[in-house]
């Protein structure tokens, strides 16, 4: 299934595409959202080589993201990006969902 209320960006679409031309076997980057983390939730960045039943699936030049249903219900209007700068090298999520979220950026409250 296909679905574009998740973006992303072509700094994170550039970055995935690199990331999976270097994995043999793995075609997509899943992007779940866990229960954990310090504000309530967190999201998890995996490696994938297919997509299930239930993943949309967000695509910008060669780049392939899956996202399953219950987590597209936390990410619904989101954008994912890539950021480099002098603090590291990561993904983010800019959410229109999450009301809180830690420094880290990796785990928010809705």
């Amino acid at each position: 299934m296909t679905d574009t209320s998740v973006t992303l960006s072509d700094a994170a679409a550039k970055r995935i595409a690199a990331i999976i031309g270097a994995q043999a076997g793995k075609s997509a980057l899943r992007v779940s959202v866990e229960g954990g983390g310090c504000s309530g939730f967190s999201y998890k960045f995996d490696l994938a080589d297919s997509a299930a039943d239930d993943d949309i699936i967000v695509e910008k030049n060669d780049a392939k993201v899956l996202i399953d249903s219950l987590s597209l219900v936390y990410m619904a209007g989101a954008e994912i990006d890539f950021v480099d700068n002098l603090l590291g090298q990561s993904f983010q999520i800019k959410n229109p969902n999450a009301v809180a979220s830690c420094g880290c950026g990796t785990s928010f409250s809705i």
